[in-house]
């Protein structure tokens, strides 16, 4: 019988797609890491959440994947409230599943099977999809990101970059509608960084919405149609476009996204903001 769970998760016309409500969530109930927290993510949109190193932007990845719960508040998706209880129904889960992808930052964490064609296959299998589905899959999704040279190698065998685009490409091969990324472009090559975001925005022009995680203000005019910025006090303390908020600069420094400093050159005070793509000099009389 078809579970009355999962019939929320049908693909819907609601512009809507995620919705995080006045969320609170702490590791261990101890350490906090959301603070009464809200998000509503669009249809269609590139949205960027902003802050410094341990304010709480990974945590809520995890919640809009359903890897952790909120302690207060709620997270919906596809209109159907998402909770432990309900992802232990096995057809919302592979409904939620099937339509939520997430990057991790760390690719050695996301790829684990022998071999690069096994690892692409994992998901689609746990999914029940048929057996030619799942082959026919894979192959499109090696050719897509042009790893086709890489299919019988062991991921312990790839560079860093080549192990970068099989993470992406065992999430892209699930056809997610919501793609979450973290960190997208932390510790990579030029050449590998650059391939990245104009696969971001492609995937996102190709129908894709995408949420990332990121504390690279050097990106954002690529990657985010929308940016919020947390606090170190793990709250949204800011909304904007990417060049509205980049132009924000008492803000950046609250939030320690950028850093200022002061030099003496003879009688003239010159004050340099870091962090951004360019520095911003100041000087005043001495």
């Amino acid at each position: 019988m078809r579970s009355r769970l999962w019939e929320s998760i049908v693909p819907s016309a609601a512009d809507d797609l995620l919705v995080v409500d006045d969320v609170s969530y702490s590791y261990l109930g101890r350490f906090q890491a959301l603070d009464k927290v809200s998000l509503t993510v669009r249809r269609g949109e590139k949205v960027a959440l902003l802050g410094a190193n341990g304010c709480g932007k990974s945590t809520l990845l995890k919640v809009v994947d359903g890897l952790v719960f909120p302690d207060s508040g709620t997270y919906r998706a596809f209109g159907s409230e998402v909770t432990e209880d309900n992802l232990e129904d096995e057809q919302f889960n592979q409904g939620f599943r099937g339509r939520v992808g997430f990057i991790f930052q760390n690719s050695d964490a996301q790829v684990f099977s022998p071999s690069v064609r096994e690892e692409l296959a994992f998901g689609p299998l746990n999914m029940g999809l048929p057996r030619d589905e799942i082959e026919a899959r894979v192959a499109d999704t090696l050719t897509m990101l042009d790893i086709d040279d890489l299919a019988e190698r062991a991921p312990y065998q790839l560079s860093g970059g080549e192990k970068k685009r099989v993470a992406i490409a065992s999430v892209l091969v699930m056809n997610p509608e919501v793609l979450l990324f973290d960190e997208p472009t932390a510790a990579l090559d030029p050449r590998t960084q650059q391939w990245l975001m104009e696969l971001i925005v492609e995937l996102n022009q190709a129908g894709k919405t995408i949420v990332l995680a990121t504390h690279d203000l050097d990106t954002l005019g690529v990657l985010a149609d929308r940016c919020l910025v947390f606090s170190e006090e793990h709250r949204i303390v800011g909304e904007g476009a990417p060049a509205e908020l980049l132009a924000e600069r008492q803000l950046l420094l609250d939030v320690n996204l950028i850093h200022e400093h002061s030099h003496l050159h003879g009688a003239t005070v010159h004050n340099h903001v870091h962090g951004l793509d360019h520095h911003v000099e100041a000087t005043a009389a001495g």
